[in-house]
This record gives structure tokens, C-alpha cells and sequence, in this order.
């Protein structure tokens, strides 16, 4: 037999036997001798598949890949696939181009569009791909890319749902789970009539997928009962309808917390439209670390009738994003000169403390769920009403931890004054004028002092907690813990180090007035 060579010219692709072996042309067997044919490989080509590639990436960690539009071609192509990435392991390849992203079709969707969905599914991303070549070839023969794209749009397939079912008083969590016969990690619901479950919006039958963070489909009945057991006052659940799970399972579709409706969820990131005054916006941007090492910006200090204000931000928010851009990945210069080449407006994305908790602890990120695009049309809040009698006591015992209160210097100080036990270490607020910085910064009187500006001061006295807050200037840091958890920590032996070590380093300049 002959060698095989494959020659490209243009976007066709041409196969050439070369014979080792003489051969004597036959007139009887013409051109159908199959020693002399040479064949255009297009018209024997199987049609373009699609691949389906999943990431999943670590808090910190980026996807590992670029997403550009070039001169002269067509696409969102796939780009600079960082060699061990998230992407490359997932099976992304150089030049391939995106067709879908969380089952939503983009290839005629505006490239920022596009990326803004991508940088919103947070740790989690599913999306399909075609090879380069394979995407141009089908362009030049005509073909419509949507029709290659693996989800043909069923009005009998709806989306998987995301519930957050909070445990009644009488009839709990009211909801149960049978495995379904002969198929290993598939689960039915079964349902409590009027109880939490069925309330919620879950209906009887429906298929569980995932549970607080972890998909099921590895669990035995067992293991997944101990689960359940273990959920406490409260449960976050997928699910789906069976009738949808037979399709996305015919056509080999992943079903995944990414891909949902949520409905419920008790924490929502917010928009804010700030519109800008001659003196700012009036609040403060604050690097700070969190008790897991992680570190966020928060947006502190928010003056009484500034635009902040006005707007409905709230001190301890968090910033996820500006003008609609994540912050995740950028400095804080770099988040502040976007806020101020705004001009007159920006738009700010935040999110509660206990809100980034709640996400982080399921592995979803609050953006995904910020401005849901498949029709929820909950009020957009940061928490659910009344959120925190929502809270369990153990809960509300977690809410007593230290906060960071950052203020500027106003025309009468900054607005509170300390106090001492006599002839002892320690200091605590006192005397907050109404309205002053003190006061919208979050301090509250009888708050203990634990740092000023990054530094410890459990140990020592007024007089040189004063001098440490002239030191600083116009702007002031202050680590506080109210008295009551205070001494419960001391009683109990907590490390103070472990929620105030705060590393004496660049962050300690990153508080930005705006």
C-alpha cells in the first residue's frame, strides 16, 4: 500500500495516495480503481462535532485562557491557553471557537457580552467548543454553525432549578429522597404536602442533582441520607424535572448549578447607580483580609447624604463589580481608576458579608445570580426581608465578629471619643455624635478597639492609642468587637491573632476615598 499525505490548500484538504508498486492503468476499471483515485477529503468528511468542555477552577485561579475576535475571521476564538491550566486540562485547544457558554448559545452574541457571562459563572464553567479548522470549513460550505450547536432549543426541556428551603417549625425541611431503581446516584423527590419543600416550589418527582455544594450522582442512598441529616435548619438543592433529565442525558448535556434558575436564594447581589457630587461619592474603598486569608474590597465610611447614601450602599458591603467589570482579578489602583474615569456616574455590583459566605461555602459565585436572564423576577436584594430573624441562634452567635471601620477625618474630628478602665490596659468607644463619622462608619459605643491601622492595641493604654491615631493622619482604621463578644472570646480563649492579624505590608496604603 501507498503513504498517506495530507496537503492544505485554502480550506480544502486534499488526500493523495503515493504508490510504492508499479500499476498498469486498466481502461475496463477507470477512474474507480481505488490505487488511482485521489480524493477531495471535504465530500467524505463526517460533519463537525462539538466538544463540550467543563472547567472548574480554585478561589484565586483564573480559567487560563483568552477570548479575542480577530481581523478576518469569524468567531470568539480561544486563545493563549495557559500550558496545565484549568483550560488546557479541560481540553480546550488554541484557536477553537466558542459556541455556547452554560448552555446559551453566543456565537452571533456581542464579544463583551460573551465575556462578561464567562467572567460571572464564577468557579464553574461549561462551554462548547469546535476546532478552528472544522468552524471554518462549515462556514465555507455554508452551513449554520447554530444548527452544530449541541443544544437544539425543546420547549420540553426546561432548565435545572435552584431552591434554598429553610426548615419549618412542625414539618421540617419537608421533602425526602428515593433512589431510583437500577440506576446508581439518581434520586426522586418525594414531597410533605404544605411543608417547606413543596412551599419553596420543588415539585413531586423531580430528579436531585446537587446538594449544598455536591453533586450526587457518586452517592449511595446511604451517604446521601447522612447528608441530609447533616443540613441543619437549611438546604440548597438542584433539581430537575424527569422528563428534562432524559433529554439532557440523550444528548449527553451536563446538568449544573451554572445553568439554573434560582429561585429564593436568600442573598442577591445589588446594582447601584451612584451619581457623583463635587466632593465624591462619598464612601471609602478598603482592602481588607478576611478570616479564610482571602481578600475582598469593601466599600466603608459611608457619609450621611453622599450619593453613597443616597443610592442605598451600606458599610461592610462588598464590591464584586464596576460598570459592570469584575473586580476579582484587579488591584486596587486599578479598581479605583476605573471608579473615577467614570466621570459623573458609575454603577457599582455588591454583595453582603454573609452573602459572599453563603456562595463560597456552594462553590457558585453571587454574580452568576445578580441579574438571572432566565426570567426570575424576585426583587433584586442583597438579603431576603427580614433576613437575619431568618437566622438560626447559632447564626446570630457568628455574627459577632470583628469588624474593620474605616473613617475619614471630618471638620469636628472623627467623631468619637475613647474611654479606658482606669489604671488598666484596653480601650472602647464612647460618646458617638449623631451623624459623624464615627457613627457611619459602624461604630457603636461600648466597642472594644483591637488594632489601630493594622496594629494591635488589646495591651495597651489610652494614652498610647491616642498617639497612634494622630499618627495617621486624616484617615483612620479601627478593628472593633462589641463587649459582650469580646469578653466571651477572652472567657472562652479565642486567639485574638487568628481575626486580627492584618499583614503590615502595601495594604495597609489601600484605602482609597472616592
Amino acid at each position: 500500500m501507498g503513504k498517506k499525505h495530507n496537503m492544505k490548500s485554502g480550506t480544502d484538504l486534499m488526500e493523495v495516495v503515493v504508490l510504492k508498486d508499479k500499476f498498469t492503468f486498466n481502461p475496463k476499471e477507470g477512474i474507480d480503481n481505488p490505487a488511482m483515485m485521489i480524493t477531495d477529503d471535504t465530500d467524505c468528511m463526517s460533519p463537525p462535532r462539538p466538544r463540550l468542555c467543563v472547567l472548574e477552577r480554585e478561589e484565586g485561579e483564573t480559567y487560563g485562557f483568552n477570548l479575542r475576535v480577530e481581523w478576518g475571521r469569524q468567531g470568539h476564538i480561544i486563545r493563549n491557553i495557559v500550558l496545565g491550566g484549568t483550560a488546557e486540562r479541560s481540553g480546550l485547544r488554541d484557536g477553537d471557537r466558542l459556541l455556547e457558554v452554560n448552555n446559551c448559545y453566543v456565537d452571533d452574541v456581542p464579544h463583551a457580552e460573551v465575556t462578561r457571562k464567562i467572567k460571572r459563572s464564577g468557579y464553574q464553567l461549561c462551554l462548547l467548543v469546535m476546532d478552528g479548522e472544522e468552524y471554518e470549513l462549515a462556514l465555507s460550505r455554508g452551513q449554520q454553525v447554530r444548527g452544530l450547536a449541541r443544544t437544539k432549543k425543546d420547549e420540553d426541556c426546561k432548565p435545572p432549578r435552584l431552591y434554598h428551603i429553610i426548615r419549618d417549625p412542625d414539618s421540617g425541611l419537608g421533602i425526602n429522597f428515593t433512589p431510583v431503581e437500577g440506576e446508581k446516584g439518581r434520586f426522586s423527590v418525594s414531597l410533605v404536602a404544605g411543608g417547606a419543600a413543596e412551599k419553596a416550589g420543588v415539585c413531586k418527582g423531580d430528579r436531585l442533582v446537587w446538594m449544598n455544594g455536591e453533586m450526587v450522582s457518586d452517592f449511595t442512598y446511604s451517604a446521601l441520607s447522612r447528608m441530609t441529616r447533616k443540613c441543619g435548619d437549611r438546604i440548597t438543592i438542584l433539581v430537575i424535572d424527569s422528563e428534562s433529565e432524559k433529554i439532557y442525558m440523550l444528548r449527553q448535556m451536563p446538568i449544573l448549578p451554572i445553568m439554573a434558575v434560582q429561585h429564593n436564594l436568600p442573598y442577591r447581589a445589588r446594582k447601584l447607580q451612584l451619581v457623583s457630587e463635587p466632593e465624591g461619592y462619598g464612601f471609602l474603598l478598603r482592602l481588607e483580609r478576611r478570616l479564610s486569608g482571602s481578600t475582598y474590597h469593601y466599600l466603608r465610611g459611608v457619609q450621611g447624604g453622599s450619593p453613597a447614601d443616597r443610592a442605598g450602599m451600606r458599610d461592610g458591603e462588598l464590591l464584586l463589580e464596576v460598570n459592570g467589570e469584575s473586580v476579582e482579578f484587579l488591584r486596587h489602583d486599578e479598581i479605583v481608576n476605573r471608579v473615577r474615569l467614570s466621570g459623573q456616574q458609575v454603577s457599582l455590583t455588591t454583595i453582603t458579608a454573609l452573602g459572599l459566605e453563603f456562595y463560597t461555602e456552594l462553590g457558585l459565585s453571587p454574580l452568576r445570580f445578580s441579574d438571572d436572564d432566565a426570567g426570575e423576577k424576585e426583587k433584586e436584594s442583597s438579603d431576603p426581608p427580614n433576613a437575619e430573624e431568618q437566622l438560626t441562634p447559632k447564626e446570630m452567635e457568628g455574627l459577632c465578629t470583628p469588624r474593620l471601620c474605616s473613617l475619614q477625618k471630618g471638620p469636628f474630628g472623627f467623631g468619637f471619643n475613647l474611654c479606658s478602665v482606669p489604671q488598666s490596659p484596653g480601650t472602647f468607644i464612647s460618646q458617638l455624635p449623631l451623624g459623624g463619622p464615627g457613627q457611619s462608619a459602624g461604630l457603636v459605643e461600648g466597642d472594644v478597639v483591637m488594632e489601630v491601622n493594622g496594629r494591635n492595641v488589646e495591651e495597651k493604654y489610652l494614652e498610647d492609642v491616642i498617639m497612634l491615631i494622630k499618627e495617621g493622619g486624616h484617615f483612620l482604621s479601627l478593628l472593633v468587637l462589641d463587649n459582650t463578644s469580646y469578653k466571651k472570646m477572652k472567657m472562652t480563649g479565642t486567639s485574638t491573632i487568628d481575626v486580627t492579624d492584618r499583614e503590615q505590608d502595601e495594604e495597609n496604603d489601600d484605602i482609597s476615598p472616592l
